[in-house]
């Protein structure tokens, strides 16, 4: 079987039962650290707000690791570097859709100890179109989502092929961009997300007609497999012939070390009237997160993840409705991360990697006043997020690592 384009063999196995559900720890609200906000201007430390004449309100992405923050704003068309105490350590902007940053245009021409502070800060100019997804590696590599000019779309099986991923060294430089086939290739479907592995892999989630497309590439920007993952060839759940399951594949997020994807599958099943036989609903069963070794194409034994349980008052009636989690991912220490949005912020689910343990906590975040909040799980287990109202946009954390450590000791 190649590397490079196969597909899966599904291996059925048991399901995994979930032992953890009776040692979750008493649900509590996270500390949240505020710290630091973006105003909205056009100075490149400032985010631009989206105008009523925009076509659609773009979400800003944030990544972080080792306490950097990269920030994407997809209307001024820039991506800004900050330290976690707020100073800009780098910018790489569109100069059609941005003025020169000040700090270049008041940029001494000697240095000295005086000014040597204010030339630290970089700026590159980068003709950016249509910003997505980012991400960086371990040597602080970028690599952003980005579309090509119109004239070099592509149209395959009735899908535009019109997105590429930029590559730029840690000091803005720009390298190159990433194609299907590895440099200059041809682009992409729909990006949903891009990842990193421990030795600097890049992988790219994509959407397709019939499910997802993965690429996997080596440090060089070589493909190193392609993994087609087509809905009706996923694992389904071993139920009444009789009775109907949809099958949803949500989330895709690789494995940090191991060259492994875990999928996460929410379940639906049809309701029956017992009276007439006749199907009067669908709901959630569960949700499984599968392992797919990439080597072999063969599903190891899932994880079953517990359901948000929301409570519905009406009267004297109470309901129970069953949700999913979003998968926010994985860390080096492969602790799996989940979120749901409630009434007052976010439920936060941790899951032990051998599904032992399962921590929930809570996030207090007012959604009322939050425009988007965008999250990023940074490798070590650090919860970050950009908190966008109509005045300001905050940039905190909540330092889940600390919960782990406190398991791996």
């Amino acid at each position: 079987m190649s590397k490079k384009n196969f597909f899966f063999l599904l291996v059925f196995v048991p399901f995994f039962l979930y032992t953890g559900c009776n040692k979750n720890s008493k649900i509590a609200s996270l500390k949240e650290e505020k710290l630091f906000t973006l105003h909205y201007g056009m100075f490149e430390n400032e985010l631009r707000i989206p105008t009523e004449k925009e076509e659609e309100f773009k979400k800003s992405s944030i990544y972080m690791e080792d306490g950097m923050f990269y920030i994407e704003d997809s209307v001024a068309k820039k991506i800004m570097l900050f330290s976690s105490y707020g100073d800009l350590v780098q910018v790489i902007y569109n100069k059609d859709t941005n003025p020169t940053p000040s700090f270049v245009a008041n940029q001494p021409s000697e240095l000295s100890d005086e000014n040597i502070e204010i030339v630290t800060q970089k700026a590159v100019e980068y003709p950016f179109t249509n910003l997505g997804s980012l991400t960086a590696d371990r040597q602080k590599n970028l690599y952003v989502v980005d579309n090509l000019p119109p004239e070099r779309y592509k149209e395959k099986d009735s899908i535009f092929l019109r997105q590429v991923v930029l590559r730029f060294k840690a000091d803005g430089t720009f390298i190159d961009y990433l194609g299907q086939e590895g440099p200059g290739g041809t682009p992409f479907p729909y990006i949903q997300n891009l990842y990193t592995t421990s030795n600097d892999e890049l992988i790219i989630v994509c959407r397709t007609l019939t499910g997802f497309s993965v690429y996997w590439y080596t440090t060089e920007g070589f493909l190193k497999y392609t993994i087609p993952l087509d809905t009706d060839k996923l694992p389904r759940l071993k139920i009444d012939e009789n009775i109907t399951q949809y099958v949803s594949l949500t989330q895709i997020v690789p494995d940090s070390n191991d060259e492994k994807l875990y999928l996460k599958i929410d379940y639906q099943v049809s309701e029956r009237d017992l009276s007439s036989n006749v199907e009067s609903g669908i709901e959630f069963k569960e949700t499984a997160l599968y392992p797919l070794d990439v080597t072999t194409g063969k599903y190891e034994s899932p994880l079953i993840i517990p359901p948000f349980e929301e409570t519905e008052t009406i009267g004297y009636t109470k309901t129970i409705h069953k949700l999913a989690y979003d998968f926010l991912g994985v860390t080096d220490s492969g602790w799996f991360f989940f979120s749901i949005g409630d009434a007052t912020g976010y439920s936060i689910l941790m899951v032990q990697p051998n599904g032992q343990r399962v921590i929930s906590k809570h996030l207090n975040v007012d959604q009322q006043q939050t425009l988007s909040q965008p999250f990023c799980l940074s490798r070590k287990g650090i919860l970050s997020a950009m908190l966008v109202t109509n005045k300001e946009a905050t940039i905190c954390w909540w330092r889940t690592d600390n919960i782990i450590a406190s398991f791996l000791k």
